[in-house]
């Protein structure tokens, strides 16, 4: 290379250098305080509240929600659980035989709800199903252990207890009349953040989203009709509370719609009627007091809606009739479409369900349906599963402290099929001694050391002066023999 050829490339390399560095300098700008200069943006500004167009040339100011806020997180409780696991050990298994080892501490987290001031607190089934200990913490930092008052699978919500008084609450709306589109807040705390609001709006109601498990061996049909939002919700939030701008209670937040395990968009809560409703039943009877039709359904689709002689899809198509049952009474028949429930309109199955959910049996309801395109409106007197129109007695339940169970006499149906004369059904486990022994849920306890039980109370009663351990004989639901050793 001559001497003007290396002239030419040193001056194009000293501009580019020279370039780069006034870019740089630029960029970053002079790092006068010894650190390494960052380009910031624009100067951070706290978001404003503004005027909004509204009707007629009014306007209206953004919404605010630090009323409802600061209300809400008072009322909802953070809940923590602990359960013992048992665990055997796998090379022992093989090598030596089965060897129990010693149990491992399971811990969980989730939300709850306070619906009276002497500590009744709303949460959801699965935050404390299988749970030995139980404890609710305050906003204000108080503590308390709780107990289970009821669950109920069906729903997913369940009802526990702490000894206090004069705790701050919140009150139920009526969550028929939640719209689409408005404001509302999730409480809860999620990922162990205590006490969290996030905002968003109502995207949808009366969403299935098929994750409660059906299972009648332990009478759980699954009633889902959840209000969808795009309030931000992830684990921990469960059991916390939806509320409107107000601040009052309409629903409890219970899953997420995720490929992930955390937020992506939408979650959904049990509407706040059924929550109430499932709450007084557990508060009152221990379980909860289930209303039917009597009536098979389906959602009406195009195809349907032509052949039920409709002009458009609309309501609940009656595929069949219980015999005997509520809707067979009051003149209901196959191939109807039902409309209306009370004066709720209804077009979908979850729908449906939501509004007879709010019933107990006995009651009186109107149910409007189509029939060959004219209206017609019937008087239905709804009942229980086993068809009575009386409620249940208040199933008599062991102290979760002692046997951890709540039970019932074994339903007409299970003594039938089981060809059983009598037994008592293990309805619910929430630790205790049943649980530690391996009795499971579903369990229809026949006779204790020989001796014959029928009711709740005869399983107290025979436990109740027994001193050692005890021989528990049944059966579970498909047929299995069981037999179970219970110390007391």
């Amino acid at each position: 290379m001559n001497t003007s050829s290396m002239l030419r490339t040193t001056g194009y390399l000293g501009t580019a250098v020279l370039g780069g560095m006034v870019a740089l300098w630029m960029h970053d700008g002079p790092a006068g305080d010894g650190t390494t200069g960052v380009s910031a943006g624009p100067p951070a500004r706290s978001v404003q509240y503004v005027n909004l167009p509204g009707p007629n040339g009014t306007t209206m100011l953004a919404p605010d929600f630090t009323g409802a806020a600061e209300h809400s997180v008072n009322a909802v409780v953070h809940v923590t659980t602990e359960a013992e696991v048992q665990r055997r050990d796998p090379f022992a298994d093989f090598f030596w035989g089965y060897r129990q080892m010693p149990p491992q501490i399971q811990k969980g987290a989730g939300s709850g709800v306070i619906i009276s001031e002497d500590g009744y607190i709303v949460t959801n089934n699965h935050v404390v199903e299988g749970a030995d200990r139980i404890q609710v913490h305050l906003n204000d930092k108080r503590q308390f252990e709780a107990q289970v008052v009821g669950r109920d699978p069906s729903t997913d919500i369940a009802l526990i207890k702490v000894d206090a008084k004069d705790l701050p609450t919140l009150a139920y709306a009526n969550s028929d009349e939640v719209r689409v589109g408005q404001w509302v807040l999730a409480v809860g705390n999620p990922m162990n953040l205590t006490s969290t609001v996030t905002a968003g709006i109502v995207s949808a109601k009366a969403r299935n989203i098929n994750i409660l498990q059906y299972d009648p061996t332990r009478d759980v049909i699954p009633i889902e009709s959840f209000i969808q939002t795009d309030a931000a919700v992830n684990p921990g939030n469960s059991g916390g509370a939806l509320v409107n701008t107000s601040g009052d209670l309409i629903g409890i937040n219970s899953a997420i719609a995720s490929t992930t395990g955390a937020y992506t968009g939408y979650s959904f809560a049990v509407p706040a009627n059924i929550v109430r409703k499932v709450a007084a039943d557990l508060m009152e009877f221990g379980s909860v007091q289930r209303a039917y039709i009597g009536v098979s359904i389906q959602d009406v689709d195009p195809a349907l809606a032509k052949e039920a002689g409709l002009d458009r899809p609309q309501g609940v198509f009656v595929k069949g009739l219980t015999e005997g049952g509520a809707a067979e009474e009051a003149g209901i028949e196959q191939g109807d479409v039902i409309t209306k429930v009370g004066n709720i309109d209804v077009a979908t199955v979850p729908e449906l369900q939501e509004q007879v959910g709010k019933f107990r049996p006995g009651d009186h309801v109107t149910v409007t349906v189509l029939r060959k395109g004219q209206e017609k409106v019937m008087d239905v007197v709804l009942r229980g599963r086993e068809g009575n129109v009386t409620l249940a007695k208040a199933s008599a339940t062991a102290s979760s402290s002692v046997l951890g169970a709540e039970m019932a006499p074994a339903s007409a149906d299970d003594l039938r099929s089981l060809k059983i004369d009598g037994g008592v059904k293990v309805l619910t486990i929430n630790g205790g001694k049943f649980r530690s022994s391996g009795i499971r849920e579903g369990f229809i306890i026949t006779r204790i050391d020989q001796t014959p039980v029928r009711e709740p109370r005869d399983v107290l009663r025979a436990l109740e002066n027994k001193q050692g351990g005890v021989l528990i004989e049944g059966v579970y639901p498909n047929g299995m023999r069981a037999y179970y050793g219970l110390g007391v």
